[in-house]
């Protein structure tokens, strides 16, 4: 599309309210200088000096976002005039909330893992005073995106959108909290916990905010109970899937490091421990464990061999199957296509 086409689709700068130029006229007019081949560099120039005074600031082509940023502004005005009307632009503009609502929650979530634990400092790591200088800055910088969540939340004026991402929150901290009691060290061994435990731990951890935002979606959108639970499972479904695939990774890379690490409670491990057993797994994390330390090398290649990397698979493509059935309830769009092309592409394996 050229910068023409581009402009002739958006909205012209503040319409019938006067005779103020904006940006888009200013650079309609510098693109139809441009297109007088008889003009020379100097009138070319001219008339972009020209337009620089009048927008206000440097132009550049390379970045349409500073030109246009009055624009969207003017755009959001608009609007904002809408809210207490009954436009469907608005309905539109209250999902696009959620998704960002969701997005800030799932990063504060990341943010407040990164907070490394004081007491497994090594030398090497760096001074300790920059560490904890920077586990506060992590608290300070998560709990500020949890509170914008909240506030977002507050703004949708939705009180089962609010119960939906509350309680999502609730079980994301649980799912965590679980998760940190059975973290594997290397100088420990996990406790036994099977694949029907697994579920329900990384339901909470990494199931609940996109299932329960899918659903969210589909209340705002004032669905029924019954489109909103298929958009439950597919976000559940598409949340297993999405995690199973991530554990396997260190599995089926073609090229994987020596020292790269995982984690003993991921799901090829735990199908694994299932497979073979409590003392037979045992016995092989200790026949793995080089001066105290686990070769996580060799136990990688011990776990590759058994059966626990090919019922991940499995595992991964039944999730991805439960997504698809769910999508099978919304008629055919772009945005199921692309929904189903997600789920392809974490439980296609090569």
């Amino acid at each position: 599309m050229s910068l023409r086409q581009l402009l002739l689709r958006l909205p012209c700068y503040l319409g019938a309210s006067g005779p103020r130029r904006g940006p888009l006229d200013t650079i309609s007019s510098v693109v139809s200088w441009r297109g007088q081949s008889s003009r020379s560099p100097a009138h070319w120039n001219q008339v972009v000096s020209e337009a620089e005074k009048i927008v206000g600031y440097p132009t550049s082509f390379m970045s349409l976002r500073c030109l246009l940023s009055d624009e969207l502004s003017n755009i959001a005005m608009q609007v904002r005039k809408l809210v207490g009307t009954q436009h469907p632009l608005l309905t539109t503009a209250s999902q696009r909330s959620l998704a960002e609502i969701t997005e800030l929650i799932h990063t504060a979530l990341l943010v407040h893992r990164g907070i490394v634990n004081l007491d497994e400092l090594q030398s090497s790591d760096g001074p300790l005073k920059d560490m904890q200088f920077g586990n506060k800055i992590a608290i300070l910088s998560g709990d500020f995106l949890l509170a914008n969540a909240c506030n977002g939340l507050a703004l949708l004026q939705n009180t089962k959108v609010v119960e939906l991402l509350a309680s999502a929150l609730m079980d994301l901290v649980q799912g965590v909290y679980h998760e940190n009691s059975t973290s594997a060290k290397e100088n420990h061994i996990t406790d036994d916990i099977g694949i029907l435990t697994w579920k329900k731990q990384t339901f909470l951890s990494h199931g609940a905010l996109l299932a329960k935002s899918c659903q969210a979606a589909m209340e705002l959108a004032k669905h029924d109970a019954e489109v909103q639970d298929m958009a439950f499972q597919y976000g559940k479904h598409m949340a297993m899937s999405h995690k199973i695939n991530s554990d396997l990774q260190p599995f089926i890379k073609e090229k994987t490091s020596d020292s790269l690490t995982f984690n003993l409670n991921s799901a090829p491990v735990v199908l694994h421990q299932e497979f073979l057993g409590r003392d037979l797994w045992i016995k092989q994390i200790r026949e793995a464990q080089r001066k105290g330390r686990l070769d996580y090398a060799k136990l990688r290649e011990t776990i590759s061999a058994g059966k626990g990397v090919t019922s991940a698979i499995d595992l991964c493509r039944y999730h991805g199957n439960k997504a698809l059935e769910a999508l099978e309830s919304f008629p055919p769009s772009e945005a199921r296509t692309a929904l189903e092309n997600i789920v392809f592409a974490v439980t296609r394996f090569s």
